[in-house]
């Protein structure tokens, strides 16, 4: 998955880049994300931080951010923008930080597109501060699973194979941007027993939907308030 997000850079950063083009991110999941996460605290690392757009966003709001990314044109990309978001080119399982250095964790849609998720989760916990937290976001495992027969409100939602089973989950996003999402499904206890291993307990779990503005705009978004998009959680290492 490194190397087809490696690929995919140049357009991942037209499409984060151009106004109103992502607005999953912009009306439902960043305001999700922001929902759970702590004020800014000492060190906060941005884990899978691609073209750095959420370390760009965190930076506004106080936050001291250092990136990482495992793909070297997405670092490229982070530290060469106008507000360049710090950034260092690494493998998310082999932090080059050492042990208690941040206060703060976000994984921000990118730990389900790591090829080593249990071991990067791992690394989160190492490299948090007692009373640090993980705050992440994923395509919810429900949505991930299967997909919609059709557009419409209330089209069927068919379960693609096996929701237990792990599996490639690439998309493509058709539109003016060709844009293909590396990605993997894993089911939920791929990711709770990721953060029992690593020593983080869960503190809040939130399953996200489309807003209903976002279905008062687009009727047939209605679909995504019986399946949620999205999945955020914060844990916390005790």
């Amino acid at each position: 998955m490194r190397d087809g997000w490696e690929s995919e850079a140049g357009k991942w950063a037209q499409f984060t880049r151009t106004p109103g083009l992502d607005s999953a991110h912009d009306e439902i999941n960043l305001p999700a994300l922001m929902d759970l996460l702590p004020e800014p605290g000492s060190r906060t690392l941005d884990l899978g931080c691609g073209e750095g757009r959420l370390g760009r966003y965190l930076q506004s709001g106080g936050y001291r951010v250092a990136g990482v990314d495992a793909a070297p044109s997405m670092v490229r990309l982070a530290v060469s923008h106008q507000v360049p978001a710090p950034a260092l080119l690494a493998d998310a399982a082999a932090l080059p930080f050492g042990d208690e250095t941040f206060d703060l964790v976000v994984a921000y849609m990118s730990l389900h597109d790591m090829d080593r998720m249990p071991e990067a989760v791992a690394e989160a916990g190492r490299v948090l501060q007692r009373g640090g937290r993980l705050s992440a976001a994923i395509p919810h495992p429900m949505s991930s699973a299967g997909s919609f027969q059709d557009r419409e409100g209330g089209a069927a939602f068919v379960i693609d194979g096996s929701y237990l089973d792990q599996a490639r989950a690439d998309w493509v996003a058709k539109g003016d941007i060709q844009l293909t999402f590396h990605s993997e499904h894993r089911p939920l206890e791929a990711y709770s027993r990721a953060l029992e291993a690593a020593g983080l307990l869960i503190e809040a779990i939130r399953e996200v939907g489309a807003t209903d503005q976002a279905v008062a705009d687009h009727p047939g978004k209605r679909r995504w308030q019986r399946i949620p998009l999205f999945l955020h959680l914060r844990a916390i290492k005790p």
